[in-house]
């Protein structure tokens, strides 16, 4: 068992302190020693010493550092004493913690005062067994805050919880811990406190730790729950100091109701004000007169300023008026003519398109595609198409004109004039406007189809197949049927196996709806023929394009009986059961049965998409089931082409 212990490092303190490091060290000696938890220890004195760790202050009383440490260090040794090691096993920590555990190991533990001692190996035996310590004789023992089970050696933990042995206060809520037990305020204690050892609020001196936000030039205060900035600077009188603590100089004459005498005028200075005698001031349009002794009117249009600029001028008492030309109207606030705005007085009434104004005037003009007419005021439409402006075809409108295009072609959105060809085959539908390939051309374009095995139809646009067959353009021997399909043709022979004759007559071509039957034909004596559960071997051929949207499985070949449908399976009634036995090797088919004018039916189904070209042969059983055994069976091969194109 490897167990390690961390030790601080001692430093030394002022002499006229009252706690050294070595109190808060036995403190924690004697509490490991008598087993006690050692992650809360109470503080043995309001002193600092025993909160310094490697050198640096944490000032918070959950940081017992010393007296913790010790108590680990002890513990360490009690347990080396429990497992009956030597008590000067090299452990891998400090000098110091290595005397301390080496101090507890040696001393005696109380359950040792009857007289056992740790070197009798046959104590040590029976002690092995114990999960935390012997009580001598074989007894096994737990430490505080823990119970034994039943089997006498383990130790498990007590829930002081919910035993109800707690001693936490009203308010108090209790979270047992492994071998102890902790007591958690329900209430948090809110912004600018925290909670202690002793679980009670107390205020956090914001300004102690330095975790205010003050300015430089303030100082900070403690409150409780808080704390304020308070200016470092005071303000002289005349001056008041504003939050961030800058002196303001304070406006008397505005904040004081009558700081002088009447007669006076009030002035304000830097900290101060002053009072000044009123002296006599005339009013606009207004002057001294000669004594100066009172006011009297001026007669602006006598001046040499020419205030109306050359309109006419009249003197009022106090004032003046201008009598203004006609296009002008006279300002009563700037006491002077100002143009007109005729266009802006009268807006729409004037001009049929464009007002301007003018110097005491106005004029009218006209909005592009339009000329002014003779009568100065209205607007008379241009027509452009006259010039020829569009590439192909014009079309005057109303104060404009319209270019278009013929069919094939569209409007160029880059000047709206010319006509730009129309890439048929690029538009989003262009793989619907031709079934194979499309070839654009000036004004329209041009449908293909494949090289061998499709022509175009007279719509220009599909692609239908070419029947060889009929054609008489196949290559197919007098002994081989020409089949049909979609792109081609195939030579098919159909051979039937031995055993077995072909019903009906042999054919040139085959079409998707003839089916080649061979039925069996057996030698009188031939028991293996007879006993053969196969009836009939058959032959049908299907053409198929490759489907480009496959959305739900396609019903393909219909395997029809002539049974009626019945409740249950006798021999006279058997069962029918179809079944795919080779051919669809990546599952692209099933067969299902259901009834049709109360008859089965086998239906092949196409269930997954196809890609062509594929050639395959699916070999089809209908089997006849009477009692679980088949009976007979009947075997159609169905001949599948899967043509590479869609059409």
């Amino acid at each position: 068992m490897c167990v390690c212990v961390c030790v601080c490092t001692c430093v030394h303190l002022a002499e006229s302190q009252a706690i050294s490091l070595e109190d808060c060290c036995k403190d924690g000696q004697q509490r490991g020693a008598q087993r006690e938890d050692c992650t809360s220890l109470p503080l043995i004195s309001e002193s600092n010493v025993c909160f310094m760790k490697h050198g640096f202050f944490f000032p918070h009383p959950k940081l017992n550092m010393f007296a913790q440490i010790c108590c680990d260090c002890c513990l360490l040794g009690r347990l080396l004493q429990d497992q009956g090691l030597k008590c000067t096993s090299s452990l891998l920590v400090g000098h110091q913690c290595k005397m301390v555990s080496q101090a507890c190991c040696s001393e005696k533990a109380p359950e040792d005062q009857n007289g056992s001692t740790s070197g009798n190996h046959s104590s040590n035996d029976m002690c092995a067994r114990c999960s935390q310590h012997c009580l001598g004789n074989g007894t096994c023992g737990c430490l505080k805050g823990y119970k034994l089970k039943a089997d006498g050696r383990n130790c498990e933990d007590i829930n002081e919880c919910l035993l109800g042995s707690h001693n936490c206060l009203p308010g108090e809520r209790c979270i047992n811990t492994v071998g102890h037990y902790r007591c958690l305020r329900e209430m948090s204690c809110g912004t600018g406190y925290e909670l202690t050892e002793s679980n009670k609020c107390e205020d956090i001196n914001e300004c102690e730790l330095g975790t205010h936000n003050c300015a430089p030039h303030l100082d900070c205060k403690n409150l409780q729950g808080s704390f304020r900035c308070v200016p470092r600077e005071q303000c002289g009188e005349g001056y008041i100091q504003e939050a961030l603590g800058n002196c303001i100089d304070i406006n008397e004459c505005m904040s004081l109701a009558m700081p002088c005498q009447p007669g006076q005028m009030c002035l304000n200075t830097a900290g101060s004000y002053e009072c000044q005698k009123n002296n006599i001031n005339c009013g606009r349009g207004y002057h001294l007169n000669e004594e100066g002794t009172r006011c009297v009117d001026v007669d602006e249009c006598q001046g040499p300023d020419a205030p109306c600029s050359g309109h006419g001028c009249i003197n009022l008492v106090g004032s003046f008026r201008c009598e203004c030309r006609v296009g002008y109207l006279f300002n009563s606030i700037t006491r002077t003519c100002e143009d007109n705005n005729e266009c802006r007085h009268y807006p729409g009434r004037l001009c049929a398109h464009k007002c301007e104004n003018t110097p005491g005037s106005y004029k009218c003009s006209c909005t592009a595609g339009f000329r002014l007419a003779t009568d100065g005021r209205n607007c008379d439409d241009v027509n452009e198409c006259d010039s020829n402006p569009c590439s192909q075809e014009c079309a005057n409108v109303y104060g404009s004109y319209q270019c278009y295009c013929r069919r094939g072609y569209q409007l160029s959105d880059t000047d709206g004039v010319n006509c730009e060809d129309i890439d048929e085959c690029a538009l989003p539908t262009g793989g619907h406007i031709c079934a194979y390939r499309c070839h654009n051309t000036p004004g329209s374009f041009l449908c293909s189809c494949p090289s061998f095995g499709y022509s175009l139809a007279p719509n220009g646009r599909s692609c239908q197949d070419i029947n060889e067959c009929v054609t008489g353009t196949h290559s197919c021997s007098v002994a081989e049927s020409c089949f049909n399909i979609q792109g081609g043709f195939r030579c098919l022979s159909f051979e039937c196996p031995s055993n077995y004759r072909r019903a009906g007559e042999a054919r040139s071509s085959v079409d998707r709806s003839d089916i080649i039957r061979c039925v069996k034909s057996c030698q009188p004596n031939d028991i293996g023929c007879i006993l053969d559960p196969v009836h009939s071997v058959s032959h049908t051929v299907i053409s198929m394009p490759t489907y480009r949207e496959f959305n739900k499985p396609e019903e393909i070949v219909f395997l029809r009986t002539m049974l009626p449908a019945h409740l249950g399976q006798t021999m006279a009634n058997p069962d029918i059961v179809f079944d795919i036995l080779e051919g669809n090797t990546q599952n692209y088919f099933d067969i299902i049965k259901r009834y049709e004018d109360n008859m089965a039916v086998g239906v092949v189904r196409q269930v997954k998409p196809i890609v062509g070209p594929l050639n395959t042969v699916l070999k089809l059983a209908m089997n006849y089931v009477s009692s679980g055994v088949v009976s007979h069976r009947n075997i159609i091969n169905v001949h599948v082409f899967v043509s590479e194109f869609w059409f």
